[in-house]
């Protein structure tokens, strides 16, 4: 439902304490110190976060138009010395001409028929996760789930040949997440780049080991396909097909793109894009099926008709991706799940000169603000905002949702590249997984820990209970 363009009316938020502003109560408590800006002063609110000027905005018409603008009148906001570390100048963090180049090249790896593609994969790495569980087993959710995804990304990304050092990039992607999530609510934000915290040394050995895989496995393919054109006697005829060639995974196809003028991406921004697309598919995916897990548990109806439809549209058998868009309410409880904790939860832009918001003036250097964790739990758009309702996303709601108050994946020109893979994944896992078991958890609230992702804040231990999800016999 379109929501109309609306005036920006912003008030004055908390007083701060020079030259912190606002950071010690929302470093504190990030999400309950953003809900009470929402709340105690509306829509549009000014507060500060150490000497930066800074404006919250809440309402679904003002994230929009934030978003669509970020090209425009408004810019990324380089604030994480820890997250560049990782990511370099991907195409999350790059701007202007540069962001369109790089754009226009990560773009066709994650296009819809790519992601099909990559269907088999997913609901092969889940099927194997589910052949190792055992009814009356205990598992660490959150682990499983990271483990799934993380072979499914290496699996589509680097065509899984990374052997042995498969458990050294996880935790090292652990420790880059930490570290990162760590930063961005302390006083390490405002730190410059050339100081070493113990953090950011744990943090620079993380990524040197993470770059070591990456190069290596970028210098294979490229060898391989040096190779391949040579042919097998050195005398330039192709020889027969080698494997390199028919690989059809992400980073084969990061080195054979080419932009408008014929250049492709050098060997750093392909490291830069391969680790970004890392990063999203792995993390984002794995928090938000520990999630899904964690709310199934305590909604027995919601499982129940999860069970339903998979006896029913799948009579036993592993999804495909022809299956992806009749498994209805498998995608709405991911929805609903990433809506109650969307992983991603803030997202920033700073104003550029001329910038405007609701034809308000936003001066320039401004940062401006957006949170899922508030939008997504607003009583205006959400009934029961903070209960578990996979039924509000059917097709006969009675409840309509405004454009961007649900927005997990951001909007705009930079919604996020790898939104079609995430919603695929999250959905064929979950169905894969959860027409064989049931995931057991005791019926307590478990809050969020605030990082980079929103985590759980305590383990999720699960016990497996096995689930029969043969088609029903003809009466």
């Amino acid at each position: 439902m379109p929501v109309p363009t609306l005036p920006l009316n912003p008030v004055h938020g908390p007083r701060g304490l020079p030259p912190l502003g606002n950071l010690l109560a929302f470093g504190k408590d990030p999400l309950g110190f953003l809900t009470r800006l929402r709340d105690d002063f509306g829509d549009a609110v000014t507060w500060s976060l150490g000497p930066r000027r800074s404006l919250f905005i809440s309402h679904p018409g003002h994230i929009r138009e934030l978003l669509a603008a970020r090209e425009d009148t408004y810019e990324i906001l380089e604030m994480s010395w820890a997250l560049k570390q990782i990511t370099g100048q991907s195409v999350l963090l790059s701007k202007g001409d540069d962001w369109r180049r790089k754009r226009s090249l990560v773009q066709p790896t994650v296009r819809p028929r790519q992601v099909r593609s990559y269907a088999d994969a997913m609901v092969e790495c889940a099927v194997a996760a589910a052949d190792g569980w055992r009814d009356g087993a205990r598992i660490d959710v959150r682990r499983e789930m990271a483990l799934i995804t993380q072979r499914i990304v290496l699996r589509t990304l680097f065509g899984n040949d990374v052997g042995q050092q498969a458990g050294a990039l996880g935790d090292a992607m652990d420790v880059a997440e930490q570290v990162v999530g760590a930063e961005l609510r302390g006083i390490a934000l405002f730190l410059p780049a050339w100081v070493r915290t113990p953090s950011r040394r744990r943090l620079l050995a993380a990524v040197a080991t993470i770059d070591g895989e990456v190069h290596r496995l970028i210098r294979d393919r490229q060898a391989r396909s040096a190779a391949g054109r040579q042919g097998p006697t050195g005398t330039g005829r192709p020889g027969p097909a080698h494997p390199a060639a028919e690989r059809d995974d992400l980073l084969t196809r990061l080195l054979a793109a080419r932009d408008e003028e014929g250049r492709p991406l050098s060997p750093k921004e392909v490291r830069n894009e391969a680790v970004t697309l890392w990063a999203a598919g792995h993390e984002t995916t794995s928090t938000a099926l520990t999630w899904a897990f964690q709310l199934l548990a305590r909604a027995p109806e919601a499982r129940a008709r999860l069970t339903a439809e998979l006896r029913d549209v799948l009579a036993g058998r592993p999804p495909t991706i022809d299956d992806y868009e009749r498994l209805t309410w498998t995608q709405q409880i991911v929805k609903e799940a990433m809506r109650l904790y969307p992983p991603v939860w803030l997202i920033p832009a700073v104003a550029r000169e001329g910038a405007t918001l609701g034809g308000a003036r936003i001066p320039a250097g401004t940062i401006v603000w957006c949170s899922t964790w508030t939008t997504h739990r607003d009583p205006r758009w959400f009934p029961w905002p903070d209960q578990f309702r996979p039924e509000r996303w059917d097709a006969d709601a009675p409840d309509e949702v405004p454009d961007h108050a649900w927005y997990p994946f951001g909007g705009g020109p930079r919604t996020c590249l790898g939104a079609r893979f995430a919603q695929v994944e999250a959905a064929l896992v979950l169905a894969t997984l959860a027409q064989r078991f049931h995931l057991d958890l005791p019926d307590t609230e478990v809050a969020p820990r605030v990082g980079l992702l929103l985590q759980p804040a305590t383990p999720l231990h699960a016990t497996l209970r096995g689930v029969n999800c043969q088609a029903k016999p003809a009466s």
